[in-house]
């Protein structure tokens, strides 16, 4: 009789973290399709032949959005640790909601970098939660779903957006609008039950833990950095090098970012599963390794089905390295502060966000498309090198590297 009830409580509960996990992943979706489609797709149009602004300035607008983004997640995740769910989550998003309007009804530079920084407020905290609700026992599997969510929104949200704007812009702006305006009230239902309590500790003494935490994974360091810069250089030079180099139409580009994002998303959850039954590191070395050299061969390719066939395999390379390598970070979070140090994690890798964009924008003025996609490639085969040669040392890190 016991053991029934046992197992009638173990059922309830994981179909409660199914249903919050669920929820959790639609307003991550919401949020990432927005910003997805109004960075890459919205922004550099309108506000380029809208609103009259260079694209030097578009480009300070969305490197300052990635800039708050980084800085805002130490503080999201202190202030996570503290106090309700249902408050910071909500509140973050509505601010973000009002840099989103203001974004649109700009009409001086400033006011454009400002309300590109308030728009990057509020994707931290719902960010942070849905990392601190990741099982120990299942954190590859778990982070593939987020992730599977992340980028399903992400990749989905500018192609889809192209077209409308084809129509309209106020009509995408509305859009945009209103799907935020449904992930803001589902944050709402979202739970206050957090995953652990926080322990109530100083804010100095929490950094000096986070700090030796740093130390003690320095190894990761580098690829903390080097892969979101190398991701970063793309985001700026994709769209000229489709068009310019490899001589495609918007169309055929569209179906590009559709083969590689589809191939993402279908690959994320059993990469995730298998990284877990048979290891992080060589999923990682093998995900850089391959993502490298498929980069590297891109520039030289001059037909759509063998693009196409890159861009898928790009895909699943990228599904390699994500589980395991946010699985990997998770062993380094402390249990009685995870959204502290979820936070003090991502505005490490933030760094490469913020510093990507701007040289890979740099690199395509000063030489071409062509050499900065090849920049990226070599970046990303040097992460996979490092970790080949000069595997990670020390017990802790290798015993997470092997779980």
């Amino acid at each position: 009789m016991g053991e029934k009830v046992e197992q009638s409580v173990t059922t309830s509960s994981k179909q409660s973290f199914a249903s919050h996990m669920l929820l959790y992943g639609i307003i991550l979706f919401l949020v990432e399709f927005v910003r997805g489609a109004f960075l890459v797709s919205f922004l550099p149009t309108y506000a380029v032949y809208a609103l009259g602004f260079t694209v030097t300035t578009v480009g300070w607008a969305v490197s300052v959005h990635y800039v708050t983004d980084t800085l805002i997640k130490c503080f999201a995740g202190y202030l996570l640790d503290r106090f309700p769910l249902r408050l910071i989550v909500p509140a973050g998003l509505a601010i973000s909601l009002g840099g989103l309007w203001l974004l649109y009804i700009v009409q001086s530079i400033w006011l454009l970098i400002g309300a590109s920084a308030l728009f990057g407020i509020g994707l931290s905290p719902i960010w942070l939660v849905c990392l601190s609700k990741v099982r120990p026992e299942h954190r590859a599997e778990h982070m593939g779903v987020l992730y599977t969510c992340w980028l399903a929104g992400l990749g989905s949200g500018p192609i889809i957006l192209n077209f409308i704007m084809d129509a309209s812009y106020s009509i995408s702006f509305w859009c945009m609008i209103i799907l935020w305006g449904i992930s803001l009230l589902l944050s709402f239902f979202i739970s206050n039950r957090k995953s652990s309590t926080p322990t109530q500790i100083p804010l100095r003494n929490q950094i000096s833990m986070l700090w030796e935490k740093l130390l003690t994974m320095k190894t990761l360091l580098p690829g903390m950095t080097l892969q979101t810069t190398a991701a970063g250089m793309l985001v700026p030079v994709l769209p000229g090098f489709a068009s310019k180099i490899l001589g495609f139409n918007y169309s055929q580009y569209s179906y590009l970012l559709i083969a590689g994002g589809a191939f993402t998303v279908i690959a994320l959850i059993p990469m995730g599963k298998l990284s877990d039954r048979l290891g992080k590191k060589w999923f990682l070395i093998g995900g850089f390794a391959a993502f490298a050299v498929i980069l590297f061969a891109l520039p030289f390719t001059s037909h759509l089905w063998i693009s196409l066939l890159l861009a898928a395999l790009l895909g699943i390379s990228y599904a390699a390295v994500l589980p395991a390598w946010n699985a990997l970070l998770a062993q380094y979070v402390p249990k009685d502060n995870q959204g502290m140090g979820w936070g003090l994690f991502s505005s490490v890798e933030g760094i490469g966000v913020v510093i990507g964009p701007v040289l890979g924008g740099w690199i395509a003025d000063t030489f071409n498309e062509s050499f900065t996609i090849m920049v990226s490639a070599v970046l990303l085969g040097a992460i996979a090198l490092y970790y080949f040669v000069a595997p990670p040392e020390g017990s802790g890190l290798q015993t997470a590297l092997k779980k």
